[in-house]
């Protein structure tokens, strides 16, 4: 791989993660704004199942009845003092039940610790709006209703309520069985009519939870709610109800914060995730939209970020009940990890909570297709060595043997090139006023000495999409998260060792070796003799402008390149060693004429 094909492929990383980085480092989340603030949507409002007249006029959507217009942010509620709750559990989750409601008001993962260093679990939904799968918008049967807890045991919990005995409603809860993914929570909830009329049923409104930033590091990029239809999967971020933005100071689109966003399209499953957790719910009948709140929460410890969660609601449409009729509403939800491989298995395209394709590099670079192979690699990887650091190691040197081929034919063809100095600055001079002759006579000199110019293309065009499917894979990959290696404390984060006094700038061990590494294997790369001074100059700094641009990044990032940084100089060594000593070319034209007589062939 010759310099100038290198200096391309870094550029184009560069210019890609530089983007990524003005745009996330140098605007953090907005603190909330006023709640005096104008407002559009009818978020927050409630229907009062009362009469089967009310529930018909409810129909077709859930209005506000008369009431103020809705704050920007949805309540922040806390569990009720005098709640009954009820804990079923698996060696992976301990999901609590509440009966106002009879809905889920958290759940915690065993495998997954709440800090490092710590024994307590992570808990999602810990801090919410509603509990998970509480019914919303429905004065009668919300969050505030207190349900019968009807039966319970160590995989089962059954809430009842009867609404001013018109409308009976069961909600019954299921741990998944041996076999089943122990992270899905199997839910029914069964309306039954018990007056003589038809009962028309109003949109149901489910609530999926309330997710917030992870920690520190976390800047907010994969916080947000996730839609697929059958077809494509739509993400809306917690920007898009903050508003302001580029596209608004110009006038393209309205700045105003939101307090919702409706979406109404095909539900085949709705997810509110954040960085590494997500609670998806994949219904046995498509819904018909969501819609979207933020929640204003405390800070978290060591941020100065607001903490703004985000928090959503699948909306369902239910039949009119006959005498006596009864309708469900069923599906299972998923509360866990977001480890791909799991995920995967759902049958669903559940996959694409992890959005490995969010920015546009990482669509220009097939991240889509690029991560997931990544990330199955690592996974079996680390299943037969036992270590998250050991298996970054085996599976970035798995991927340099795949590429050797590819990099010893263009290192090859560099030195070939290196060679050719004499005669490309002769061709040059002769034709510095004839651009086509100039080619003409560049292609024929290629040409005599076997020489490949596109040759160093190969493998920056294996290496780009491997560093940015990398990239996007550790952006969201459960597993590593407080998965140390040496003195990395947390591959999913900066590796840290100490802080300047006074300045609290972190000193973070592996991009500096990983910036080593591409210093020292510039230097033993052949310089093409196209390269000339400005080419130059961009080479040697950049190195040092893409190790600033990742000193953040995970430190797993790092040390995939630092590992396939030293493969490479390893590789470049003993090509130079034992390779055959090429002849400098003299300067003259193809075919070895002098200068001064010769043309390039027709």
């Amino acid at each position: 791989m010759d310099k100038k094909n290198l200096t391309i492929g870094i550029a184009f990383i560069v210019a890609a993660f530089a983007t990524l980085i003005i745009g996330q480092r140098l605007s953090p989340p907005p603190a909330p704004a006023p709640m005096a603030a104008a407002q559009s949507a009818p978020a927050g409002s409630t229907t009062t199942l009362a009469t089967p007249a009310a529930a018909e006029a409810a129909q077709a959507a859930v209005p506000p009845s008369g009431s103020a217009a809705p704050t920007l942010f949805a309540a922040l509620t806390d569990d009720r003092a005098d709640a009954v709750t009820t804990s079923l559990a698996n060696d992976f989750i301990e999901a609590r039940f509440t009966d106002f409601g009879g809905a889920i008001a958290s759940v915690a993962f065993k495998k997954y610790d709440a800090l490092q260093g710590s024994s307590e679990p992570f808990i999602f939904n810990r801090q919410h709006a509603a509990p998970m799968l509480a019914i919303g918008e429905l004065k009668g049967l919300d969050q505030n209703t207190r349900f019968t807890r009807v039966s319970a045991t160590a995989s089962e919990v059954v809430y009842q309520v009867v609404f001013e005995n018109r409308l009976e409603v069961t909600r019954r809860y299921r741990l998944p069985a041996a076999g089943e993914d122990p992270y899905r929570i199997r839910h029914e909830t069964t309306f039954r009519n018990l007056t003589p009329q038809t009962f028309p049923l109003p949109r149901l409104a489910l609530e999926l939870g309330t997710t917030s930033l992870i920690g520190a590091n976390d800047l907010g990029q994969y916080l947000n709610v996730a839609t697929y239809d059958g077809k494509d999967t739509e993400y809306i971020e917690r920007a898009a109800l903050e508003g302001g933005g580029f596209l608004a100071m110009i006038g393209m689109k309205d700045g105003a914060p939101k307090a919702v966003i409706e979406q109404p399209r095909a539900i085949t499953w709705a997810a509110v995730k954040n960085q590494f957790f997500a609670s998806i719910y994949t219904p046995d009948a498509p819904g018909v939209g969501v819609a979207v709140r933020r929640v204003d929460l405390p800070p978290l410890a060591g941020s100065a970020h607001a903490n703004t969660g985000i928090t959503a609601a699948a909306r369902f449409d239910l039949p009119a009940l006959a005498p006596g009729a009864t309708a469900t509403q069923s599906g299972l939800l998923y509360v866990g990890p977001k480890e791909y491989t799991r995920l995967a298995k759902f049958g669903h395209n559940e996959d694409k909570v992890m959005q490995f394709d969010r920015f546009f590099f990482n669509r220009i670079f097939l991240s889509g297709y690029v991560a997931p192979a990544l990330n199955y690699l690592m996974v079996t990887t680390h299943n037969l060595v036992g270590n998250w650091g050991v298996a970054i190691v085996i599976m970035t040197l798995l991927l340099k043997l795949i590429s050797v081929p590819f990099t010893l034919a263009a290192s090859r063809s560099a030195k070939k090139m290196a060679k050719l100095s004499e005669p490309m600055k002769a061709i040059k001079e002769k034709y510095k006023d004839n651009p086509k002759k100039l080619n003409e006579a560049t292609l024929a000199l290629f040409k005599e000495h076997k020489v490949n110019p596109a040759g160093g293309c190969i493998p920056i065009l294996i290496t780009i999409p491997l560093f940015v499917g990398f990239f996007a894979m550790l952006q969201g990959t459960a597993e590593l998260r407080f998965q140390g290696f040496l003195w990395a404390h947390d591959l999913s984060a900066p590796d840290t060792i100490w802080h300047l006094p006074g300045l609290g700038l972190p000193l973070n061990i592996m991009p500096l070796l990983m910036g080593a590494t591409m210093i020292y294997q510039m230097r033993l790369t052949p310089t093409p003799t196209s390269v000339d001074g400005p080419q130059a100059a961009i080479m040697k700094f950049m190195p040092i402008v893409f190790t600033f641009i990742c000193y953040n990044f995970a430190a797993a990032l790092a040390l995939y390149s630092t590992i396939n940084g030293l493969f490479t100089i390893v590789q470049q060594l003993l090509v130079n060693k034992y390779s055959k000593e090429e002849p400098l070319v003299a300067a003259s034209l193809p075919g070895g004429k002098k200068i001064k007589n010769i043309t390039p062939q027709k």
